[in-house]
């Protein structure tokens, strides 16, 4: 599968962002859907993920409550919508692709390192 991230850009503190990820290629339901974040001289976070079936998702302790993770299996689209935004929430975030069979359907995946796919990232600034 490729993934193709959009939807970032400049906010004022307190406002919304929705970004979108586009899958293309293999089955999208066979994958487990995540975003990170990445802001400068800092390593890769995890931010939120949904399952492959979309009962569960798992957000970071620092976006719980502002963010959702939602995925649209009709459109092979996977979303974050983002709510009363910080300025510590800038940063370029990545959307990411957990496809091994192995990986049960309820079950969701926080590290970087688990992630064999990798949209292009898409920037969030959030200005004070």
């Amino acid at each position: 599968v490729q993934l193709q991230a959009s939807g970032g850009g400049l906010v004022q503190a307190g406002g919304s962002l929705r970004l979108s990820c586009a899958a293309s290629g293999r089955t999208f339901t066979n994958y487990a859907l995540g975003w990170f974040r990445q802001a400068p001289g800092k390593e890769r976070e995890f931010v939120a993920v949904v399952s492959k079936n979309s009962l569960r998702s798992h957000y970071a302790d620092s976006v719980k409550g502002r963010f959702t993770i939602s995925r649209d299996n009709a459109k092979n689209t996977f979303y974050l919508q983002m709510n009363s935004l910080k300025p510590e929430d800038t940063a370029v975030y990545y959307c990411a692709a957990e496809g091994s069979p192995l990986l049960a359907s309820s079950t969701v995946v926080t590290t970087v390192k688990e992630y064999d796919v990798w949209g292009q990232g898409t920037q969030v600034t959030v200005s004070s």
